[in-house]
């Protein structure tokens, strides 16, 4: 690489980091915090620790923090926001303690819509492809990773076949977004521990899957892809790495360009150390990786990355919408809750 153009590459990305930044807002809890779910600009929805969940409807001038009744010892690692009225909650742990909440007025009555049934089950995460079909991903069971799917908006969940789990694989209900939805019936998700960090893929609804290795460290239980995020039927991103060791950035991510059929290492640099929630920002075609030891950016798909925050962070959800070029919001400990500021 010529000498000059260095220069003007390091120039270049540390403006964009610059142009980027987290605004830390009041959520008025001491939760900790892995479920947000962005509606738009102004809407969105947060989740944890407690029962407790979160709205705000003033693009998070204001947060509204609560608890689901009867639901206080559960841990809500995952949110699903359909509107202002409308959100999904999913709580985590062995047998009963996953289950699936939802509400239609705004979170004034919520009406518990699934109990998992298998006492050897966990639940990691939900998405849906819009309000009425959605998908549920659970850890193995049998053999088997857990897939629930419903088309009547959560009244009923039909659980799915999948292929084979290796024997120490798992995903991680760290962010919410080891499982994630594309288009009408697209979806995938990762998978961690040893002999983990693949990515399963269905184009049928989760009807059927197929699976493909990545480049992402699983030589470790905590090691593994924690989230998954793409911009296109084709072009995504994993990351993830050793949650046990936050500073460590070693085999922390991978992309593809076929839909998740191949997956490889970027050729620059990565995220700086371990993150849990990787998410793209159509507006303004970039990518933020956030994890416990900071955030990082991206406008390459994923090939340079410069960090622009160290902040602690488990989760994130960016809007969707072109025209927004900087909206989104991330979530974190004790309460931690932050608006994505672009420029």
């Amino acid at each position: 690489m010529s000498n000059h153009i260095k220069p003007a590459i390091a120039f270049f990305c540390a403006s964009l980091a610059l142009a980027q930044s987290w605004v830390a807002q009041n959520s008025t809890t001491t939760a900790s915090l892995r479920g947000v779910s962005a509606v738009n600009a102004d809407i969105a929805w947060a989740s944890g620790t407690g029962g407790t969940w979160l709205r705000t409807t003033n693009g998070g001038a204001t947060w509204a923090a609560s608890k689901v009744p009867g639901a206080e010892d559960l841990d809500f690692r995952d949110v699903h926001a359909v509107d202002e009225q409308t959100a999904y909650l999913l709580s985590v742990g062995t047998g009963d303690k996953s289950r699936i909440y939802k509400t239609s007025d705004g979170g004034k009555q919520w009406k518990l819509q699934f109990t998992n049934p298998d006492a050897k089950g966990f639940f990691d995460a939900l998405a849906f492809w819009d309000r009425t079909h959605g998908i549920v991903l659970g850890d193995p069971v049998d053999g088997r990773f857990v897939v629930l799917t419903t088309e009547d908006g959560g009244d009923r969940w039909q659980r799915r076949p999948t292929p084979p789990a290796m024997p120490n694989e798992g995903a991680f209900a760290a962010s919410g977004t080891c499982l994630v939805v594309m288009g009408a019936r697209e979806a995938w998700f990762g998978t961690g521990g040893v002999d983990g960090a693949r990515v399963f893929h269905s184009i049928d609804g989760g009807a059927t899957w197929t699976v493909a290795r990545t480049t992402i460290r699983n030589d470790a239980a905590a090691a593994g892809i924690f989230s998954l995020a793409f911009s296109d039927a084709r072009h995504g991103i994993a990351v993830g790495g050793d949650y046990t060791k936050p500073d460590i950035a070693e085999r922390n991510i991978a992309v593809t360009s076929d839909g998740g059929k191949t997956w490889t290492e970027p050729s620059r640099t990565h995220p700086k150390g371990f993150r849990s929630a990787v998410a793209f920002l159509p507006g303004a075609t970039i990518w933020i990786a956030a994890g416990t030891s900071g955030s990082d950016v991206s406008s390459d798909g994923g090939n340079t990355w410069t960090p622009f925050d160290n902040g602690n962070y488990n989760a994130v959800s960016l809007v969707s919408d072109v025209f927004s070029r900087g909206a989104g919001f991330a979530v974190g400990p004790k309460g931690r809750i932050a608006k994505f500021v672009g420029k």
